[in-house]
């Protein structure tokens, strides 16, 4: 997605720019330079007329676009960036993947509708998404695509894309 306009900016983050600082363990730092290394993978600023108002980061393969993070300032929200993010990843003819929480409370249930107002399905498959930290567990999360249900062999061929590329990228 290589899109400059007055709305979208494209921009990988050089892994030189990730600090150590007080967040991360050197592991967890180390998988971080691998992710942003990836090219599979894309860091997304979005910006309006050169103003930041969120951002997307996903991965991106043969068939596949999985959001792994779309999010939006407050303070725009609500203001159609989310819904045009979503539209620049369409222009890719691929199945868009991402993963909410179960819809339990009022902005999970929110957020479920975003999506459905965006064309995206809930597949009926159960998911747990691996941990992203040493120690902790995975969580159970409800898998959305786009333009559609998916069918139980493409929901696997994720489900080890995102163990076997995403989380790899993390851990090793």
């Amino acid at each position: 997605m290589e899109k400059k306009d007055e709305f979208g900016t494209h921009s990988r983050q050089h892994p030189s720019a990730v600090s150590q600082g007080d967040g991360p363990v050197p592991w967890q730092f180390s998988g971080q330079r691998r992710i942003l290394e990836d090219d599979e993978y894309h860091f997304t600023l979005v910006c309006d007329e050169g103003v930041f108002v969120g951002l997307v980061l996903y991965w991106e393969w043969e068939t596949n676009i999985y959001i792994e993070h779309l999010c939006t300032l407050p303070e725009v929200r609500n203001k159609g960036y989310g819904r045009r993010v979503l539209s620049m990843l369409e222009e890719a003819h691929k199945t868009l993947i991402l993963e909410i929480d179960p819809p339990v409370d009022e902005l999970s249930r929110r957020r479920k509708g975003f999506y459905e107002r965006c064309g995206f399905a809930e597949n009926p498959y159960e998911h747990i998404h691996p941990p992203y930290h040493w120690g902790n567990s995975g969580h159970e999360l409800v898998v959305m695509t786009w333009p559609g249900r998916i069918s139980r062999e493409e929901y696997n061929a994720f489900a080890r894309y995102l163990h076997e590329r995403v989380m790899d990228r993390a851990f090793t």
